[in-house]
């Protein structure tokens, strides 16, 4: 059997790797990068790090508007499966590279698998929120990480080949954490333990406006601690364009650096005194190293880490974060949230099993 993984993304990458390794104990898999992140630090690295396979096709679409890159991914993704002929196409999570390979298998009739399925933040001016509820009303295997995930299927009457497996994320957690350990240490970013904040932004909702991100780095200038901040180029491009870009050099505490590796960052990640972030992976990752988080949203995807007080959503428009930071005590990191940290065997099992059974799909 030959399986076609489309990804394109780091985080997507990040899921990749756990999984690949299971699935490839089985069948024949056939990996496209669709090049959705073009800087070596944001993606190519990690088949390098992650004891990955380099990708089958490196598609190198990069980026543009999002009616442009989904359509270039959807023509070269079709390209491929014509080329290969797979049994299945497998996707992850929520990026324009996951509804292009949505919308490509769906229209040649393959048989779509979906790994992190049923994430909803019912907020439908987010980009993500279209992918991946029009991915999961055209998969025919849905890998949900909760049972809150599946619950949210169930709304939409998607109830056949519905799975929860856990969370393919902690996997890849446990085992890169691992070689994070023994690659790098703190010392090369000039850091000590628990004694700095780490900030992340992307999100076009905060990156697109420049009240919000103005707001967010204003707030970032008036915290005492030390702020470790590697810069998306997104948000950096839109820094420039504000001409905001001065006021986050000025302010000394606050170090910019450029996009760090992924294993640099579980590093970052674990050792901080708290996380500042709008992506979706590190809120989960900072839940996994069992450290706060503060989410610049209004609504997340992970509102099992808020209801059980380790996560908070915070409102910069509306609230002081130096006051929520000084405030915020996370109550139980102990609740298994995301599974054993056997996502991967169980997909790669079951992926095998259903195609066994539905041959004539």
């Amino acid at each position: 059997m030959k399986i076609l993984t489309v990804a394109g993304t780091r985080p997507q990458l990040v899921k990749v790797a756990p999984v690949s390794r299971e699935l490839r104990k089985y069948v024949n898999e056939v990996l496209v990068n669709t090049g959705q992140h073009y800087d070596y630090n944001m993606a190519g690295v990690f088949f390098d790090e992650l004891h990955m396979p380099k990708p089958d096709y490196d598609l190198g679409i990069g980026s543009s508007s999002h009616g442009k890159q989904t359509g270039e991914m959807l023509k070269k993704i079709e390209e491929v499966i014509f080329r290969e002929k797979p049994d299945a196409v497998l996707v992850y999570g929520d990026t324009n590279s996951t509804l292009a390979g949505a919308l490509a298998s769906s229209k040649l009739h393959i048989p779509l698998i979906h790994v992190e399925a049923g994430l909803r933040s019912y907020n439908k001016r987010m980009p993500e929120e279209i992918n991946r509820v029009l991915t999961d009303h055209v998969s025919n295997i849905l890998y949900a990480p909760t049972e809150k995930a599946i619950e949210n299927l169930r709304k939409e009457s998607i109830v056949e080949n519905v799975f929860n497996v856990g969370d393919v994320m902690y996997d890849a957690f446990l085992y890169n954490s691992v070689l994070a350990e023994k690659k790098f240490s703190l010392e090369k970013f000039g850091l000590e333990p628990k004694k700095y904040l780490l900030a992340t932004i992307h999100r076009a909702e905060n990156t697109d406006s420049r009240e919000r991100l103005s707001a967010i780095f204003e707030s970032l200038a008036q915290l005492k601690d030390s702020v470790f901040f590697p810069l998306h180029p997104r948000t950096k491009h839109k820094l420039e364009q504000y001409g905001l870009i001065e006021m986050v050099q000025k302010a000394d505490h606050i170090k910019v650096v450029e996009p760090v590796s992924y294993l640099e960052m579980l590093l970052l990640e674990k050792y901080a005194k708290a996380i500042v972030t709008d992506s979706g992976g590190v809120q989960k990752e900072a839940y996994f190293a069992k450290v706060p988080c503060l989410t610049l949203r209004n609504e997340t995807e992970w509102v099992e880490t808020v209801e059980v007080g380790c996560n908070r959503l915070v409102d910069l428009l509306e609230e002081d974060l130096a006051k929520v930071i000084s405030q915020f005590q996370p109550t139980n990191f102990s609740v298994p949230l995301y599974g054993d940290g056997k996502a991967s065997e169980k997909i790669a099992k079951i992926t095998v099993n259903f195609l066994c059974e539905n041959s004539h799909l």
